[in-house]
């Protein structure tokens, strides 16, 4: 291995810093880096071709610095004590990374042939956010976009919850009316999930280019939406309650999509 510093000290600047970085979206903004916990995730961020700029990790909890792909990064390594202190979570192996941020915007999506995106307006919940790219990826969709957004993408929660999918989907976040005048300039069917005045989702065509848009569980989409779409769609409630998780409902509405595309978006 290379050599590399050895930190065994919590109050490192260095892990005060990473710290920040975990817990302040403004720190992650005005450093433009932020951190990823685990073998598994940053493994699909470097697979992504992510710049790796410091790489922490801690023997004693199992890692395994040369099963990644060489990134140049620096390499730190850390007592147990210090790893406890910067793990988000448990079961990460001993492994951390501070990492350059990328901000993609509409026009640097690379779309397909007959696109296949999500879009979510004002979505809050890291996790949610994070499930959903899960879907998209498995779906094959082409981009996620988050308009209006009310967590960073780059939020530890939003990585764990994507196990990684955050660095396989190409995410965007923007306004609403950027990315409304992006989809209509580029012929992409809106399909907005709703109640009111809605056809079922399995009775909408999504063989052409679709952009699946959903808002918040608490008061669901902007008019500005409802107002550009093309057709609503909504999922049917045979229960008492009328509303589904959010990423429960995009993952329903993304296999419809495949489903009408012969399994193949």
């Amino acid at each position: 291995m290379a050599e590399h510093l050895m930190i065994t000290s919590t109050q490192n600047q260095r892990i005060k810093q990473l710290l920040a970085l975990q817990q302040k979206s403004s720190e992650r903004r005005r450093a433009g880096l932020f951190v990823v916990e685990g073998m598994r995730e940053l493994g699909h961020c470097i697979g992504a071709g992510y710049q790796v700029r410091t790489l922490y990790f801690c023997p004693d909890r199992g890692a395994d610095v040369a099963a990644l792909p060489e990134t140049g990064a620096e390499l730190i390594e850390v007592s147990a004590a210090v790893y406890e202190k910067m793990a988000y979570r448990g079961g990460t192996e001993g492994v951390m990374a501070e990492v350059v941020a990328r901000h993609l915007s509409l026009h640097d999506l690379q779309l397909g042939k007959s696109p296949l995106m999500v879009v979510v307006e004002s979505v809050e919940k890291p996790g949610n956010l994070g499930a959903i790219l899960r879907s998209a990826d498995a779906a094959g969709a082409d981009a996620v976009v988050v308009c209006d957004p009310l967590t960073d993408l780059y939020n530890p929660n939003l990585i764990r919850s994507s196990i990684g999918a955050l660095f396989s989907v190409p995410c965007v976040a923007c306004t609403s009316a950027d990315c409304i005048a992006f989809l209509q300039q580029r012929g992409i069917n809106i399909l907005t999930a709703q109640l009111q005045d809605s056809h079922l989702y399995y009775d909408t065509d999504m063989r052409q280019p679709t952009a699946i848009v959903m808002g918040t569980e608490a008061t669901g989409l902007t008019d500005q939406w409802r107002r550009a779409a093309n057709a609503h769609i909504r999922i049917p409630m045979l229960g008492r309650l009328d509303s589904l998780n959010v990423s429960v409902s995009a993952a329903i509405l993304l296999f419809e999509a495949v489903r009408q595309r012969g399994g193949n978006c």
